[in-house]
């Protein structure tokens, strides 16, 4: 459908900034496309400073150096496992972003009719105060589980567990979310037997509700998500809509980047607005509809504020 001529923008453009709120405020709604890259605008990181705060002891033991590669790690027992899993998710779904980008963006659109859609699981746009009733995570939610075989389409609700293996290991978890390690206390890589997660119904072991196969659970919250922002789009074809796409990458270009080009090409009054540190492109063909910004998002939220 697209020509393999890309348009790129690779220098600072000082009236972008102006062009993009103008954007902003004609616009009759506003489709936000979110990727990795908002949160790790938004201070997500996963190695160096972060990864050492809450893993040294797994790196020394394992040999890993970043999050990702903790994640694959081969352990030899569901307790090591769920040890790392739970202070995965810990970090990066119940405590909040180190930087308040999600709190920024909803400021810039909160008197627009918005929707979200999102790669993303670490729920940022709900603890930052997006309704729920505007989002659309369409990969999953760090915050659910879901069975291994899978039994059903179901999910289930993992904070109270994820809490109880955090502490488990030693962590003494703060009012305000972070966790703090007692002195003397030698954190462990493995949580009691008991807390390893099963499911309810066929006993199987539970696993994160994440779509990386083909056993990923569209759960019944799923779909009403799904059939939200179908409505949305169709109550607003033909109409000004601003697709502001942030932090997308080559992963899974299907799920936001490529319907947002094709959905641009088709109505002469969208605009697209990419912006991406070092993949800010769009094709020819919807270049004149386009703003694209190769930057930290943070910084380019932050100049139209």
């Amino acid at each position: 459908m697209f020509s393999k001529i890309w348009t790129r923008k690779s220098t600072p453009d000082c009236s972008q900034p102006e062009q993009l709120k103008k954007a902003l405020h004609k616009a009759d709604a506003v489709i936000i496309g979110a990727g990795a890259g908002l949160s790790t605008s938004a201070g997500f990181t996963y190695a160096g400073e972060r990864f050492r705060t809450y893993f040294s002891d797994f790196a020394s033991k394992y040999g890993f150096t970043d999050m990702y590669s903790g994640g694959f790690y081969p352990y030899s027992t569901m307790e090591e496992y769920w040890a790392y899993w739970s202070r995965y998710i810990y970090i990066n779904r119940y405590q909040n972003a180190p930087k308040p980008v999600y709190g920024t963006l909803l400021r810039l659109v909160q008197d627009k009719d918005s929707f979200v859609i999102t790669t993303n699981v670490d729920h940022c746009f709900q603890k930052a105060g997006f309704d729920k009733k505007q989002l659309f995570y369409t990969q999953g939610d760090y915050g659910l589980f879901q069975c291994s075989e899978p039994c059903c389409q179901e999910t289930f609700d993992n904070e109270a567990l994820i809490r109880q293996m955090i502490e488990a290991q030693g962590y003494v978890l703060a009012p305000d979310g972070q966790l703090t390690v007692p002195e003397n206390t030698i954190l462990k890589t493995s949580v009691p037997s008991e807390l390893v997660p099963h499911c309810p119904h066929c006993g199987k072991l539970l696993t994160m509700n994440l779509r990386c196969d083909d056993s990923f659970v569209e759960d019944a919250g799923w779909h009403a998500a799904a059939e939200r922002y179908s409505e949305f789009l169709r109550r607003h074809e033909g109409q000004k809509i601003l697709f502001l796409e942030l932090g997308v990458g080559g992963n899974t270009p299907v799920i936001i980047k490529y319907p947002f080009w094709r959905m641009t090409t088709r109505n002469p009054n969208a605009t697209y607005v990419c912006i991406n540190k070092g993949e800010a492109v769009c094709p020819n063909e919807i270049a004149k509809q386009s703003l694209l910004f190769d930057g930290d998002i943070a910084a380019v939220l932050a100049q139209i504020k």
